[in-house]
């Protein structure tokens, strides 16, 4: 499989996660900002529903504000019935769309995450396949996962994943599956519980 056929596949199992919702489940807090479950769908349906030049004029309302377009852009999308969101996403799900300047490791680490944001408020407990972590956690280690996705650089903390072979970075140990130091890597301090070791409170005053 490629890394394509991984998104993909993230991409539809999101979408069979959102097929299954109850209407209360969609109004549910996700774990990324103050979106809820409906919200974050909508979110991940607008890189297949907005143009560049819609994306343009939503930059252009929001004075520049990426965090406000990207809000707006999501909220819109969200009021889609919620059988149509999900049917986008599995429609949509072997694009190859990537943010400008990223590879395909972004769409992956996108999908993941958001996956989990989606199935962890809901008491889901499907991890994902352990190789795909592996991939995101390699990428949210390096420089070019600030582009959006770890805000600043990592706190001096050594990182070993128990479930694969991957460390990085020198300090006190913190240790723990790949998909838990992927999300608290991405400020997700629900993942928290599930890591361990020395450096664990560098790394929970880091996400602040």
């Amino acid at each position: 499989m490629t890394i394509w056929d991984d998104i993909a596949a993230e991409r539809r199992a999101n979408a069979d996660v959102l097929d299954t919702l109850t209407a209360e489940q969609w109004t549910v807090p996700s774990l990324c900002g103050e979106w809820t479950v409906r919200a974050l769908a909508g979110h991940m349906v607008v890189p297949f529903t907005t143009t560049t030049a819609k994306f343009g004029l939503a930059m252009l309302r929001a004075r520049g504000n990426f965090d406000k377009a990207n809000d707006a852009l999501a909220c819109k999308q969200a009021r889609r019935p919620t059988a149509e969101l999900a049917q986008l996403l599995r429609a949509n799900a072997e694009s190859h769309f990537t943010p400008p300047g990223s590879g395909p490791l972004a769409p992956l680490t996108d999908t993941l995450i958001h996956g989990q944001d989606l199935r962890m408020p809901l008491g889901i407990e499907d991890r994902r396949p352990v190789e795909r972590w592996a991939q995101s956690l390699a990428f949210l280690v390096t420089p070019a996962a600030q582009r959006g996705f770890v805000p600043t650089s990592l706190p001096a903390i050594r990182l070993e994943a128990d479930d694969v072979d991957l460390a990085h970075g020198e300090g006190p140990l913190v240790t723990g599956p790949a998909w838990a130091l992927s999300m608290t890597l991405t400020l997700r301090p629900a993942a928290l519980p599930h890591l361990r070791g020395p450096g664990l409170s560098t790394l929970t005053a880091w996400i602040g």
